[in-house]
């Protein structure tokens, strides 16, 4: 029960950190193209590969608190529901180009941010 509540609260957490974060990237851009959403995939992407590879690693972490940063805050956090949704919204709208670049974007950089945080992490505390 003690897992479910830390999961919980951190989900909420991630998902307000994710409201804040998208909404000013979104606001900044001053464009339709959904920046905010992809910035907040791109660095989730870059927290799970650097925090994953530290709580293997010179940081071992209980299992509850790991899921509930995993699952809880980074879920919370990272968007690929609404990634989904504004693609095909993009491609509803006739934005193909658009649509495009989005999932190419996201996927290409997150995959890309996710090895980086690995490769960062691993560079910085000697993890593996």
């Amino acid at each position: 029960m003690f897992q479910l509540l830390l999961i919980f609260l951190a989900g909420g957490c991630g998902c307000l950190l994710r409201y804040g974060v998208a909404g000013w990237v979104q606001r900044s851009s001053g464009g339709t193209f959904p920046f905010g959403t992809m910035t907040v995939n791109i660095l989730g992407c870059i927290l799970i590969g650097f925090l994953a590879t530290l709580f293997t690693g010179p940081f071992l972490v209980r299992e509850e608190y790991r899921l509930a940063i995993f699952i809880g805050l980074l879920g919370g956090f990272t968007t690929f529901s609404s990634f989904g949704f504004e693609a095909v919204t993009l491609l509803n709208d006739g934005q193909l180009f658009y649509a495009t670049m989005y999932v190419l974007g996201s996927n290409l950089f997150g995959l890309l941010a996710a090895w980086g945080g690995m490769r960062l992490a691993a560079a910085i505390y000697g993890a593996a």
